[in-house]
């Protein structure tokens, strides 16, 4: 089970919102609904949780690229929500996806291919995918939170109930329990 949520900075403090994870199915929906609860362009953090086995934060400011933490990479990358993230975080193999479908070995359409065109599995790491192993602990930018009030070594330590945690640091548990 999950709980998500998103504070969004105002002048006034903090506004929180349920974030319905049913409409999200990439991370680029998630940044979407993310800069749609902005105020003034100012800055949103969604903060995503799962049992208590791990929790992640995004944060976007304006249009500026968003930053990412996970707090435990390898249970997240069990998940279809902290997949999004992890595989956010450790890169993706998509434009190499894109470039082998491309005709680049030098034959013309059909004509055989040699081994050397083929490349080693072994090589992409686990499973042929192209990306790493998500580690088991923190994987990101601890640092998102430091302005706001969340030091890094505080992120990088929190377990249990990590989002009130995070939302009382801010100054916005109030809010987020409103939406809990």
């Amino acid at each position: 089970m999950y709980f998500a949520a998103l504070l969004a900075r105002t002048e006034d403090g903090w506004e929180a919102s349920d974030m319905e994870l049913d409409d999200v199915e990439s991370l680029s929906d998630l940044i979407d609904l993310a800069r749609s609860a902005a105020v003034d362009d100012d800055t949103v953090v969604a903060l995503i949780e799962q049992e208590d086995a791990w929790f992640g934060v995004v944060r976007v400011d304006g249009e500026e690229d968003p930053r990412y933490f996970v707090s435990n990479a390898a249970a997240a990358a069990r998940s279809s929500y902290g997949s999004m993230l992890t595989t956010e975080l450790l890169g993706s193999d998509e434009e190499d996806d894109e470039l082998d479908e491309l005709d680049l070995d030098g034959t013309e359409d059909g004509e055989e291919e040699t081994a050397s065109a083929y490349h080693d599995e072994d090589d992409e790491g686990e499973g042929g995918t192209g990306t790493e192993p998500a580690p088991a602990g923190p994987l990101g930018d601890p640092r998102l939170l430091d302005d706001l009030g969340v030091p890094n070594r505080q992120l990088m330590t929190l377990d249990g109930d990590a989002l009130s945690e995070i939302a009382e640091s801010l100054g916005a548990t109030e809010v987020l329990e409103a939406v809990r």
